[in-house]
């Protein structure tokens, strides 16, 4: 056994060799795979996207991943499914879809200042837009009997939205300080970064609820 341990520690210190004798000879530069500076194609390649500054890249990078994981989610699903509740307290898919498209439209009111509110409407009453934020009994009496598509084009119509106003700033943006959540100081990165794990959040319920359907 410890004659293992002996030859596994001399094979990990002759594979690293080049990286110790690297660091300890001055001048010396290593050899390291650089950054890439294109903007990625890829989904799962977190970085620069066209037409957004360096940090704002990352944030839409993040927005992105969420929603292709929501929308997985809910493939494929039909207007009975959207609808089912699993119990008279409970929300629906689709109700709570519509939610996550009202929180990111508030998120944008809040934070691209001086947007006209009529800019934000996206064709909905305010009552459903008001439904969608409260859930509960509102969702459930408004947000039933519609079409897998209706909420699937409120989410794609109000990340649109967030998407070309983004264009339009920089990072020192992102890093813009306020108070909120409880009157605490924040600032409007962690603001969008909580639209994404919003996300997040229901996209378990949703996956829950999805397997309870009959």
């Amino acid at each position: 056994m410890k004659a293992q341990r002996t030859l596994k520690r001399r094979t990990f210190l002759r594979n690293s060799g080049i990286w110790g004798v690297g660091a300890l000879i001055p001048g010396t530069v290593l050899a390291v795979t650089p950054t890439t500076e294109h903007a990625s194609d890829s989904i799962h390649e977190f970085g620069k996207r066209e037409g957004y500054s360096g940090e704002i890249s990352i944030l839409i990078s993040m927005m992105d991943w969420m929603r292709s994981t929501i929308l997985r989610s809910v493939r494929g699903m039909s207007q009975k499914e959207m609808d089912f509740l699993l119990d008279d307290t409970s929300n629906s898919i689709g109700a709570m879809l519509l939610h996550l498209a009202a929180t990111e439209r508030y998120y944008q009111w809040d934070t691209f200042m001086g947007v006209p509110k009529k800019v934000l409407d996206f064709g909905l009453e305010e009552a459903e837009w008001d439904a969608a934020s409260s859930l509960g009994n509102k969702g459930r009496q408004l947000l039933k009997g519609k079409p897998t598509d209706f909420y699937l084009d409120k989410l794609a119509e109000v990340r649109e939205f967030s998407k070309e106003h983004l264009k339009t700033l920089g990072d020192d943006w992102l890093y813009e300080g306020t108070r909120f959540f409880g009157n605490q100081r924040t600032n409007n990165y962690c603001k969008w970064f909580h639209v994404v794990e919003h996300e997040s959040n229901h996209n378990g319920q949703i996956k829950y609820i999805r397997g309870r359907i009959a």
